[in-house]
């Protein structure tokens, strides 16, 4: 139950990244908001490190650490950051439907999880739903370059998600997450300075918001929670959790961006998570 109860706190943190994405790569290029929020995150799961003295990961550890950082440190915040410059956050919501399909598909081939064929079944439905409203429903067949993006940042996701969660059992949730960031954290410093406008003057504090948000809650805090989920109850079973986020994305994008939210995107989500009911009970 813990497992459950840590990963739906870590989706419910997650499902503002989004929206707060949006408002943050409209006052700041994607390259600098990219490595900011991970150079930010970064200093901070350093600080952590080192004021309660961890010990350094095992040699064997680093390469795991590398392919979490490149999923969720790197991948996910640079490609989502790309597609919001072509789609509001409301479309790209539902895109997040996909993700825990993927997790689970990286859960099998890293994690060596084996959920049974009805839990592929209802994961699959779950994927399919999202595709029948691109598709069909919004009457647009044709992929554009943010939904290129979006599927990337996806599956780079996914990806980190399942290998996060693999390493969490060993060396715990919120180690996993600071490390990947201290690994990263040179390089991202270094894109940081590159990328940084030559002045914040005209940066609206809703840009500002966004970047924190972003760097506190999506990159750091949220993994603590997430991960540990992950690794109390099971890659595969916990990240069907992640269906829950698109309703909480698409709501906090309706009240705080006033974007528009389409009866067609509540059906689409309302059906994925019926999916992710019938997905756990098979896991």
């Amino acid at each position: 139950m813990n497992g459950w109860v840590n990963g739906f706190i870590g989706v419910a943190i997650f499902a503002g990244s989004l929206p707060a994405t949006r408002v943050a790569v409209m006052g700041f290029e994607p390259g600098f908001l990219t490595a900011a929020r991970a150079a930010i995150a970064g200093i901070l799961g350093l600080i952590l490190i080192l004021v309660l003295k961890q010990k350094k990961p095992a040699k064997q550890d680093w390469w795991p650490l590398a392919i979490v950082a490149l999923g969720v440190v790197i991948g996910f915040p640079l490609f989502t950051a790309l597609a919001l410059q072509y789609m509001n956050a409301a479309h790209s919501i539902v895109f997040v439907s996909l993700l825990p399909l993927a997790t689970a598909i990286f859960a099998v081939l890293r994690g060596g999880e084996k959920p049974n064929h009805f839990f592929w079944i209802f994961a699959i439905l779950g994927s399919a739903v999202v595709f029948a409203y691109m598709f069909f429903v919004s009457g647009d067949t044709s992929l554009g370059i943010g939904d290129f993006y979006m599927l990337m940042a996806i599956i780079l996701c996914g990806f980190g998600y399942a290998e996060g969660g693999v390493l969490s059992r060993k060396i715990g949730g919120w180690q996993v997450i600071c490390w990947a960031l201290i690994l990263s954290l040179p390089f991202m410093l270094f894109l940081t300075i590159f990328y940084m406008p030559a002045s914040f003057q005209s940066v609206s504090t809703s840009a500002l918001v966004g970047l924190i948000y972003v760097s506190l809650f999506s990159m750091l805090i949220g993994f603590f929670f997430w991960y540990k989920g992950l690794a109390q109850g099971g890659i595969a079973a916990i990240s069907q959790l992640q269906l829950l986020q698109p309703l909480m994305g698409l709501g906090i994008a309706a009240v705080l961006l006033h974007e528009q939210v389409s009866w067609s995107m509540l059906v689409v989500t309302a059906a994925t998570i019926l999916c992710v009911a019938a997905a756990k009970k098979f896991t």
